[in-house]
């Protein structure tokens, strides 16, 4: 089993893109919420753990997770109300977001006693690791579960507007590295982080994949040059999902190979991960046709 942990929440999605008036279709997002649905789809065994709202959004929330097959036994409830993301969608495609965070039931998740018996693997991300008291929470499950020898991974989902002190959150960051099996973020995060793929390499994960947008994807390793792939070509909607499409496709390949345990991803190939980026972009294509974040199922890719 693949538990993904972080928040979820729901995306106002603009109905035509480029304009700020258009009128918003409500739909359930939230990065790891993205990514627990998506590896569902692809067919792994996933579980959210997560605060989720009583309210009715949390209700839909929930209720997408149980059809999804995603597992809920690690999700918390409150009466707090549900954060709300506004997509800005450009004429390319790419999404920027405005959060409405403030007193919202996954900023209250506390970490739970123990993970499901035959968890592989935990993923973090995104929002989660922001926001306080629920941040802490999240990091002490993260550090918890790699003293336990569970293989953890990390997309941190830079959401600049949310992050009130950049230097902090980046030291804050370089703390998460040695606790960490898989770093996988996108070129601006990389950017705006500052630091480079080699010393993060060196503080833990075995592995560094950075999205490339339309260039495709490229893994950094501890031993010889980065592999990388093309993006799959594809008539772009909105990119919204993309991302959190790719973190599952990645997750999915790696336990189907075997690589999510400590210190597995260094008997991976060169050929190995190239067809794992492959796969990734395939089904991060798929998710960019689509409006808003509706990852594919297995057969599709």
């Amino acid at each position: 089993m693949i538990v993904v942990a972080g928040e979820a929440l729901i995306d106002l999605v603009p109905l035509s893109a480029g304009d700020p008036l258009a009128p918003l279709r409500p739909v359930r997002g939230g990065g790891p919420y993205n990514t627990a649905v998506a590896l569902a789809r692809l067919g792994a065994e996933a579980a959210f753990c997560s605060r989720i709202s009583t309210d009715a959004f949390g209700d839909a929330l929930v209720g997408r997770l149980r059809e999804e097959g995603v597992g809920v036994g690690l999700v918390q409830r409150g009466p707090e109300p549900t954060t709300l993301a506004l997509a800005s969608v450009g004429a390319d495609g790419s999404a920027v977001y405005d959060f409405r965070t403030e007193g919202t039931a996954d900023r209250l998740f506390q970490a739970p006693g123990r993970l499901p018996e035959g968890t592989l693997a935990v993923a973090f991300g995104t929002c989660s690791l922001v926001l306080e008291p629920g941040a802490s929470a999240y990091e002490e499950l993260m550090r918890e579960a790699a003293g336990r020898g569970v293989f953890t991974a990390l997309d941190p989902n830079i959401r600049p507007g949310l992050i009130p002190d950049a230097d902090a959150y980046r030291r804050r960051f370089a703390r998460w590295l040695p606790h960490t099996g898989l770093l996988k973020l996108s070129e601006e995060d990389a950017a705006w982080l500052g630091g480079t793929v080699p010393d993060w390499l060196s503080a833990g994960p075995g592995a560094v994949v950075v999205t490339r947008g339309a260039r495709g994807l490229r893994v950094h390793l501890r031993e010889g040059p980065p592999v990388e792939v093309p993006a799959a070509p594809v008539e772009v909607v909105d990119t919204i999902g993309a991302g959190d499409t790719v973190y599952a496709a990645l997750l999915h390949a790696l336990a189907e190979r075997g690589a999510l345990r400590p210190g597995a991803l260094g008997a991976l190939t060169r050929g190995d991960w190239r067809e794992v980026l492959a796969f990734a972009a395939r089904a991060a294509a798929l998710t960019c046709s689509r409006r808003g974040a509706e990852p594919p199922y297995a057969g599709e890719v």
